[in-house]
């Protein structure tokens, strides 16, 4: 498998393919072209300075008469963790928290108006070890922890949407850890939370060794940009996760993780761009990038001889659209920003083409050999009717 010293698929199909093949490969690839955004002079210079990756792109809809264009500008950040992972912990936060910082301040010149961070961002990714200190203690409160606190300022300051993944920890419930995904509103008020849904079992991946499936349902946020949702990392390979999350509303979905290429890099550039066809919304996969190394080996059970990293994190951080299109990906080796330019108007658009969703809707109960609505089939988690008033108060109602 490829490590850091291969930059990217696109960079390699640039190098050797001749310009018309390119383009046909790209077409196949990535489906209708992008737009590349004309982002401001400044923010490649502070790119630049700061030492991450910058790239724009926009997706357009058709022109309608009735309805205005639905745009939003969403910002995607991968990065490597800045300090070892034996360094103090909160030294570590501290330092990734300025790391965010630089890239949100680079977002906001780029006009960014939902911003999502990856999977577990204020820490390595340390659920490999088993180990239970140190690192149980970068958990946080969703509601008033300092990451979120910190977050509130960047979402104020800059009039942006903050999707902010941490661990979590639950002091109302017994103390108990969760892998959870903060929204907080661009007024700086936290929307709500959201739970990782899907908990992995494999290979190094040893997460339900402190916490396990979240119990907070598919959630949407109603936000000044649009209806958004967050499926972290695992649940990306269950089709069902994206669908519920479709199905209550969300027009952009985020994907957060933390993710090796020895596991899943062939599976990556499929998962999110199926994810957004299958729903007639727009999909944005984040992965971090580079490798961490841990202090003491460990073992998974799996035949591998003891080691002490995770594998490495590819990056390669893209944007889908209902309409099968897609950016480029971000770098697999570089600390990255991607924005892109959403016309929220393409969700309805390919559902009235397409109407995916209905026919999915209605297979279960086909199946059973009975007559009735996509709605009921919801029940089978939660009756969308007794759903979405709950989740309008979660959305509609700061926590704090």
């Amino acid at each position: 498998m490829a490590g850091p010293e291969w930059e990217s698929l696109e960079q390699c199909l640039e190098k050797h393919l001749p310009p018309a093949d390119l383009r046909e490969v790209k077409r196949i690839l990535y489906g209708k072209e992008t737009r590349k955004l004309e982002l401001p002079g400044r923010a490649f210079e502070a790119a630049s300075k700061g030492d991450f990756e910058l790239q724009g792109y926009a997706f357009e809809a058709a022109e309608e008469q009735l309805r205005a264009p639905r745009t939003v500008r969403v910002g995607l950040v991968q990065n490597r963790t800045p300090l070892p992972a034996d360094a103090p912990v909160a030294k570590q936060v501290t330092a990734l928290h300025r790391r965010i910082e630089a890239i949100v301040e680079v977002a906001a010149v780029c006009g960014v108006n939902v911003i999502c961070f990856q999977e577990a961002w204020t820490m390595p990714f340390a659920f490999c070890t088993r180990e239970r200190l140190p690192w149980t203690e970068f958990a946080e409160s969703a509601e008033d922890g300092p990451t979120t606190r910190f977050c509130q300022k960047l979402a104020k300051k800059h009039d942006v949407v903050v999707v902010s993944p941490i661990l979590e920890r639950d002091r109302e419930h017994g103390d108990a850890l969760w892998n959870t995904a903060v929204v907080i509103s661009n007024s700086g008020a936290v929307l709500g939370k959201t739970r990782k849904n899907h908990i992995p079992r494999v290979g190094d991946f040893n997460e339900s060794t402190y916490y396990m499936e979240g119990n907070l349902g598919h959630p949407v946020f109603q936000t000044q940009f649009g209806r958004i949702a967050v499926n972290i990392c695992y649940g990306r390979h269950h089709p069902l996760n994206w669908l519920m999350y479709s199905i209550n509303g969300a027009e952009i979905i985020f994907n957060p993780s933390a993710t090796i290429g020895a596991l899943s890099e062939c599976l990556w550039p499929v998962e999110a761009r199926n994810a957004a066809i299958a729903n007639h919304c727009f999909t944005c996969a984040i992965n971090r990038v580079g490798e961490e190394l841990f202090p003491n080996e460990f073992t998974s059970g799996d035949g591998k001889k003891a080691h002490r990293d995770f594998g490495y994190f590819y990056g390669s951080s893209y944007v889908a659209a209902p309409d099968g299109s897609r950016t480029p990906g971000l770098s697999r080796n570089r600390d990255g920003l991607l924005v892109a330019e959403l016309d929220l108007n393409l969700c309805r658009q390919v559902n009235d083409i397409w109407n995916f969703k209905e026919r999915l809707q209605e297979a279960p109960s086909r199946a059973e050999g009975r007559v009735s609505s996509s709605r009921s089939w919801c029940a089978r988690e939660e009756p969308l009717g007794q759903m979405m008033p709950r989740q309008q108060t979660l959305i509609n109602s700061p926590l704090v």
